[in-house]
């Protein structure tokens, strides 16, 4: 599957678009800098969580593809040696 048929990651994009937009609104009324501060790190968290998810895809995809010709215990290990230090991107 590709990345951009992962419901997973649209639907998470979406959510944090909408939120992004109410925080736009939020900006335009001349709410509070704390509350507009604090939502729009909200939105940051919500789009590092997606990238770090469409990354972990595609390591699943791609990468669990070229490693299975690995011993399966190698493959998973290698996997999950790429996505824990895919984290710190």
């Amino acid at each position: 599957m590709s990345h951009a048929q992962n419901p997973e990651i649209l639907q998470r994009l979406r959510r944090a678009a909408g939120h992004l937009s109410s925080v736009i609104t939020m900006v335009e009324d001349g709410r509070d800098c704390l509350a507009i501060a604090q939502q729009m790190q909200a939105v940051i968290k919500a789009i590092e969580s997606t990238k770090r998810t469409l990354i972990h895809h595609h390591i699943d995809e791609h990468l669990g593809a070229a490693a299975s010709a690995l011993p399966a215990s190698d493959a998973r290990a290698l996997v999950a040696e790429i996505k824990e230090v895919s984290k710190y991107l």
